[in-house]
């Protein structure tokens, strides 16, 4: 019940929604308070005897009976957390609660047939077996000369690599490439466009028939 409390809140509604609820043997009292006030209460028959006179008198008139009924607990806080190791406490919405007896899948024969068996663990000599995972390809570097991209497997001996050094190697500077001059002149071409456009305009006007009458 803490740990409800503490993950939702005091105000929650998580035991309020739950349509079947199983209780165990608690620890805390408040918990196990909160069990038994949820199972309810129940009645039961007390007697009580009360003697007049000399109990030792040869005749049963000096004794009498009383019997009422009382409220009671149906299992109080300590009853639940007394409860055995292999008793629970079923509770389920519209029905009254069930003091039943714990269902141990390890020991139940109708669970035990259906337990698999344990996962074999393979040995280190079968690393060099292909595999789902690698597809039976070593996974070396580009270079194939166990770098980092190589895989170190247990039979492997690392071996020191000659030191690399991080400077780059130096390369001769690209000669700027010089811009292309051209032997046109800027006017000439402007000139030429200008020409080409008077010659399209004036082969148009020539398919027009009303440039020159027809004699």
């Amino acid at each position: 019940l803490n740990q409800i409390e503490k993950a939702y809140g005091p105000n929650n509604s998580i035991l309020d929604n739950c349509h079947v609820r199983v209780a165990f043997a608690t620890n805390d009292e408040r918990t196990a308070k909160r069990v038994s006030d949820a199972i309810g209460t129940t009645t039961e028959l007390r007697a009580q005897k009360n003697y007049t006179g000399h109990r030792l008198a040869p005749w049963l008139s000096h004794m009498m009976v009383s019997r009422q009924e009382t409220q009671r607990a149906l299992i109080t806080p300590g009853e639940v957390m007394q409860l055995p190791a292999d008793e629970e406490i079923v509770l389920v919405s519209g029905t009254p609660p069930v003091r039943a007896k714990k269902l141990r899948y390890y020991r139940d024969r109708n669970f035990t047939n259906r337990v698999l068996p344990e996962a074999s663990m393979r040995s280190q000599d079968d690393d060099n077996e292909p595999t789902a995972w690698f597809g039976g390809v070593d996974l070396d570097d580009e270079g194939g000369n166990g770098g980092q991209g190589a895989v170190d497997r247990p039979e492997r001996k690392l071996s020191q690599e000659p030191e690399r050094s991080l400077e780059r190697p130096k390369t001769a500077p690209e000669r700027d490439q010089e811009p292309d001059i051209g032997d046109d002149d800027p006017a000439e071409d402007a000139g030429e466009r200008h020409l080409d456009l008077i010659r399209r305009v004036a082969g148009l006007d020539r398919d027009d028939p009303d440039l020159l009458p027809d004699f």
